[in-house]
């Protein structure tokens, strides 16, 4: 096993490269773009909230309604870095609300195959999972009609359950 010395060689090492420093820029730059597009195009639906680049693991903004808001619910738009895919999350504003929506949401085809709840939400699913970032308008469009498709449907499994 590596320690941190030899991380931070290579982590150097990498950095010199100045690839790692573009892509990232670039990354982060999209995301924030797609938000604003995103809170213009659908803000009859949804409020947006502001970008979290995290650590280079993932680059996420909230966005969410009256709906999710009296449930203490909330939709995020994630770029998972290391599968380089964008996602929708399902998250709680607490750890037992999140408990709450889990017991439901474990046994639908939205955990499929899931024996423990996710790290950060209460689902998770991959809505762009192979993005093409030489066309980012057609990849906002993209991101656009999956988000909106998903978060319906996801809103609507939410009032079958009748969780309040």
């Amino acid at each position: 096993m590596k320690d941190l010395n030899q991380y931070v060689e290579i982590y150097k090492e990498e950095l010199k490269k100045g690839d790692i420093q573009e892509a990232y820029v670039g990354l982060v730059k999209y995301v924030t773009g797609l938000g604003t597009t995103l809170s213009k195009n659908l803000s009859e639906h949804y409020s947006f909230g502001s970008l979290f680049q995290g650590y280079m693991d993932y680059t996420y903004f909230y966005f969410t309604n009256d709906f999710l808001k009296k449930r203490k619910l909330k939709i995020g738009v994630v770029l998972n870095h290391s599968k380089m895919q964008f996602e929708i999350w399902l998250l709680g504003q607490t750890i037992p609300i999140q408990e709450k929506y889990w017991e439901y949401f474990k046994s639908t085809r939205w955990n499929k195959n899931r024996t423990t709840r996710p790290q950060y939400s209460i689902l998770e699913t991959a809505i762009i999972q192979n993005p093409d970032f030489n066309d980012l308008e057609k990849l906002s469009r993209q991101i656009e009609d999956k988000l909106v498709l998903v978060a319906d449907e996801i809103i609507q499994d939410i009032k079958t359950s009748k969780l309040i």
